[in-house]
């Protein structure tokens, strides 16, 4: 009965009320959200080695900061709330909003299109086999998805306790994942899977690296690149 209310409060938080969820990301982390999701931008190829995708983005946010580095980006997300809330932040940030509408068990876009992938602190389908076969299929060779994970809140105190306890009983990790875990996680011969430990003050946030590897892509079907005008 317990996991059935999260699910709903979950789902409530990226749709219905997707309108708060900035502010119940800030809280959660005690305002270390955005240097968490941050992180996952050193781990990226440069910025003129080509096209970036941004999966399940959220209110837009990181994508603000991967335009701002030089990044040619599209971004990607189930949700309308969501999708409406990141076209109207980009635009006041005066910046273009390149905004899809899809799933990511058959993502919308050509083979070979992605130079990277990026996805910070995404829900379980991440691990989803189809879901990895997908994002091999649109990465180039020796593409690379780079996925923020965990974030660890350091230190002691009433008040991260309390927010370690909330992680625990909402069923969302507080500790890091080991290699051998991650490997277990990620089961793609697709690619080699790599973790990634950032230390922030007062805090760290695992990265998982995965690397697609010449000669082992996947294949799905190929839809054609659609942008949601929509949003």
């Amino acid at each position: 009965m317990l996991n059935k209310v999260w699910r709903l409060l979950f789902r409530l938080l990226y749709n219905e009320f997707a309108y708060i969820y900035d502010r119940v990301s800030c809280a959660v982390s005690l305002g270390q959200w955005r240097d968490w999701q941050r992180a996952a931008l050193d781990m990226l190829p440069a910025a003129d080695a080509g096209l970036v995708l941004e999966l399940a983005h959220g209110t837009g946010d990181l994508q603000i900061d991967l335009i701002r580095a030089g990044y040619q980006t599209v971004a990607l997300d189930q949700s309308a709330r969501m999708g409406s809330l990141a076209s109207r932040k980009l635009r006041r940030a005066g910046l273009p909003a390149n905004l899809i509408r899809g799933d990511a068990f058959q993502l919308p876009c050509k083979s070979g299109t992605f130079a990277a992938i990026v996805c910070t602190f995404p829900a379980s389908f991440i691990f989803n086999e189809l879901v990895l076969a997908e994002l091999a299929r649109l990465l180039r060779p020796s593409g690379r998805v780079v996925i923020a994970l965990v974030g660890q809140l350091s230190g002691g105190g009433v008040l991260r306790a309390a927010i370690r306890r909330l992680y625990r009983l909402t069923g969302q990790r507080d500790g890091l994942f080991s290699q051998g875990a991650l490997a277990d996680l990620f089961v793609c011969r697709s690619f080699d899977v790599a973790a990634e430990i950032v230390t922030l003050p007062g805090s760290a946030v695992q990265l998982a690296v995965l690397t697609k590897v010449a000669g082992r892509a996947a294949l799905s079907p190929e839809p054609g690149l659609e942008t949601e005008t929509s949003l």
